[in-house]
């Protein structure tokens, strides 16, 4: 066998599993950045389910702001007024 051949054999070898092995890191990487992708995603879909959550109770306490105030503006008018005829 010449010499020559025989670099050759030795060179295709050493490249071939360089290569199987940068193959079997690339899927792994693949996978593994598939698997990121998902949890971001599920991560995603609950942040804009508690910011829903988030919007619906701010529109509550807007909707519901006016009514307690008025509310509340009325019982202090009828303490102050029932204050007043106690002290006559």
């Amino acid at each position: 066998m010449n010499t020559d051949s025989t670099w050759f054999a030795v060179l295709v070898i050493i490249l071939s599993s360089f290569l199987a092995i940068a193959l079997l890191l690339t899927i792994v990487l693949i996978v593994k950045v598939i698997q990121i992708t998902k949890s971001v995603k599920h991560i995603i879909e609950q942040a804009e389910a508690v910011a829903d959550r988030a919007e619906h109770i701010s529109e509550f306490f807007e909707k519901t702001a006016t009514p307690v105030a008025l509310v509340k503006l009325f019982s202090n008018i009828s303490d102050t007024i029932q204050k007043k005829a106690k002290k006559k």
